[in-house]
């Protein structure tokens, strides 16, 4: 893995006690970065802050709130925000991917959870961790989509139609400017139980 200055770097990382996320969120705290991790379940959060490398002696902590509920999550890390008085320089999207299944047989209902589940929940945190970033002229934004977004998978027909939609907002985002330009960068990543994540920052 290459080597990256993090020792200031503050991250925060969803869906991280377990696959990718807990992986990203391990890989960053052992270059230097205090990781904050984002999900639903307190006692694994717990498990997950506590076994996180801490080369630089840094304390990582986290945030508990449900994907399924974007505006929650959102006000969840706002409030984060305003008790810490600091913001975040490394946001990390990445939530479990929707359920699988042929196209056609998906209802509205399913397309609008993973919907909510990931690009409105990725929009709500950027909108939420954006405005430091700019002010601090440094900010690194990190989808985890699927290679799904370049050739679709069979069987997952609502996973390939929201990956997509994912990866064209996050592309969309990096393009846009603002009073520090901050980028926008997406991997695409097949998931299974111990993955080795690619990181750039």
């Amino acid at each position: 893995m290459t080597s990256l200055p993090l020792s200031s770097r503050r991250a925060l990382v969803g869906g991280s006690t377990q696959g990718i996320g807990r992986a990203v969120a391990e890989a960053l705290a052992a270059q230097g970065a205090t990781v904050t991790l984002l999900a639903r379940d307190a006692a694994r959060l717990q498990q997950v802050a506590d076994a996180l490398p801490t080369p630089e002696g840094q304390t990582h902590d986290f945030i508990v709130a449900d994907y399924t509920e974007p505006e929650l999550l959102a006000a969840s890390v706002r409030d984060y925000l305003r008790t810490v008085g600091i913001g975040f320089d490394i946001l990390v999207n990445n939530t479990g991917g929707p359920a699988g299944g042929p196209l056609l047989a998906a209802t509205p209902a399913d397309f609008r959870a993973a919907f909510e589940q990931h690009l409105i929940a990725n929009h709500l945190l950027a909108q939420a961790v954006v405005p430091a970033m700019q002010e601090a002229g440094f900010g690194r934004i990190i989808n985890i989509v699927s290679t799904s977004v370049k050739v679709p998978l069979p069987g997952l027909g609502v996973s390939n139609t929201i990956r997509g939609a994912v990866a064209s907002w996050a592309k969309t985002l990096a393009n846009e400017p603002g009073p520090a330009r901050h980028h926008g960068q997406q991997r695409a990543a097949r998931r299974h139980p111990h993955p080795a994540p690619h990181l750039a920052c």
